[in-house]
């Protein structure tokens, strides 16, 4: 099922590490707000609450980090599209009263899958 030579493999793959990183942030005390928000340009895998700050999660996935990790690969025109979209959902659901927050990145690896947890990454 993984790794089938499916069209979708990959974007079924991605979604199975997202769930696998939801449960695993869960477990370390953050509370699941939503998954995938996406806008024009710009999508978060995952909003959470953790304590009283809002967290924009981005994961990613490598099977091996023989070539570096996945947060390594996490471009600045990656990071403007995070913070791009964590704006809109901050306007559409805060207005002026946007919740202090912060950008994590969940590096994942392996299989089963290791997570490696980058806090304010950037």
């Amino acid at each position: 099922m993984w790794f089938s030579s499916s069209d979708n493999a990959p974007r079924a793959r991605g979604e199975a590490v997202e769930k696998q990183a939801e449960k695993w942030l869960k477990r370390q005390g953050l509370k699941a707000i939503t998954r995938n928000y996406l806008i024009r340009g710009g999508e978060i895998d995952l909003i959470m609450q953790h304590g009283k700050v809002l967290v924009f999660v981005e994961v990613r996935y490598r099977r091996s980090t023989e070539h570096g990790s996945g947060a390594e690969t996490i471009t600045a025109a990656k990071q403007r599209k995070l913070r791009r979209a964590a704006q809109h959902y901050l306007i559409t659901n805060f207005g002026n009263h946007e919740p202090d927050c912060r950008f994590d990145v969940l590096s994942g690896s392996g299989e089963p899958v290791a997570f490696e947890w980058i806090q304010n990454a950037f």
